[in-house]
């Protein structure tokens, strides 16, 4: 409306902002790998515009068409590229684009591929000359090149990171060992005392049946078999794996001076793998012991429920923590690799404090 002749110079860098706030919201990505696809795009469109342009005006006077065409044939080579090579890549790595993007390499990406696109698109005249095409390549070549190693940087992050937790796992898995080796150590001891006092046990029994006292022989084997209960290993739940991983940290949780209470209702089969059962209940447990220990409340306790309910697997911790303390919302170690695994289900996890706990929720789509 103000002037016809500024519009058309201008309107294709104007319209950038808006373009880009609409792919914003209709991405269901965040906000840094939103960003860097659209740069990825519009650098694919730098290269459509500039090679049809120049390469018309070198060697074809000009023509639109020719222009118009190179274009479309630009538009289908760079959609077979990022079909068959691109594409398979990114949604390969697209976990770990999501975890490494920061604001920082994301602006500086974006300040690269900006700068090179304004020295393009700004209406200059772009005077036709072998240098400045040259220089016009030069700068699209580096954009792609800051393109291409920040993407592969955040791949080799990622990567980095989830070595670093499979670490961390086995090294869990390691100790969940020692503690289950200390458990069946125990229960060998136990069963030497039973097989010692076995003996004990039988004379004493041949004693009440030469003497006829039957009465007394009865009262004894009720003693002996409440004894022999009460000594007995007593499951938590079906679940083997959950049954050991809570054994073993409700033990660590009682040796520290804890009182633990465990709800659990799982199926004896879970498609839980076992490594995530671990990576999630081993790291609650010890955020609960570590948390109960350092209350300083004389009757610190851990509060446990997991319920298996169709295809929905609900965890639940309870712990007690120092009176007045409040949870900032900033994940630990512990906490990231929760989420992170809960995740993998499609799960929610949530974390807070409630009238003096720490309250550990998570929820896990779990189909068989």
């Amino acid at each position: 409306m103000v002037s016809i002749r500024s519009f058309v110079k201008l309107s294709g860098l104007s319209a950038l902002l808006l373009v880009g706030v609409f792919c914003f919201a209709m991405s269901g990505e965040g906000i840094y790998l939103s960003l860097y696809k659209m740069a990825l795009a519009f650098y694919f469109l730098a290269i459509c515009v500039v090679l049809g342009i120049d390469i018309s005006r070198l060697w074809f006077d000009g023509n639109r068409w020719v222009d118009l065409l190179i274009r479309v044939i630009i538009i289908v080579i760079v959609i077979l590229f990022v079909t068959k090579k691109f594409r398979k890549s990114f949604l390969y790595n697209l976990d770990f684009l999501r975890e490494e993007m920061d604001r920082f390499s994301v602006v500086t990406m974006l300040i690269s591929i900006m700068a090179a696109s304004i020295i393009i698109y700004w209406p200059n005249g772009h005077p036709l000359s072998i240098g400045n095409v040259v220089r016009l390549l030069a700068n699209l070549i580096m954009a792609g090149i800051v393109q291409y190693t920040v993407f592969h940087l955040y791949i080799h992050l990622g990567k980095e990171h989830i070595y670093q937790e499979e670490n961390r796992i086995l090294a869990m898995n390691e100790q969940l060992l020692r503690f289950q080796r200390a458990l069946a150590d125990e229960a060998e001891e136990r069963a030497a005392r039973i097989r010692h006092d076995v003996r004990h046990h039988c004379l004493l029994i041949q004693d009440y049946v030469k003497k006829g006292e039957m009465d007394q022989l009865l009262y004894y084997l009720n003693q002996y078999i409440e004894d022999v209960e009460c000594a007995g290993v007593k499951r938590i739940c079906e679940n083997r794996t959950i049954d050991s991983i809570l054994s073993v940290y409700a033990r660590q949780a009682e040796m520290n001076g804890t009182k633990v209470e465990m709800d659990v209702v799982v199926a004896e089969h879970s498609p839980v793998r076992d490594i995530d059962l671990v990576a999630i209940l081993a790291n609650v447990f010890e955020n609960a012991i570590h948390g109960a220990g350092q209350s300083g409340v004389a009757d610190a306790k851990i509060k446990m429920s997991i319920r298996q309910k169709g295809h929905k697997l609900v965890i639940q911790c309870r712990n007690t923590i120092c009176p007045g303390q409040r949870f900032d919302g900033e994940a630990g170690i512990g906490m990231a690799s929760i989420r992170k695994t809960a995740q993998r289900y499609d799960g929610e996890t949530d974390f807070s404090v409630e009238d003096g706990m720490f309250v550990t929720r998570i929820l896990l789509n779990i189909e068989y």
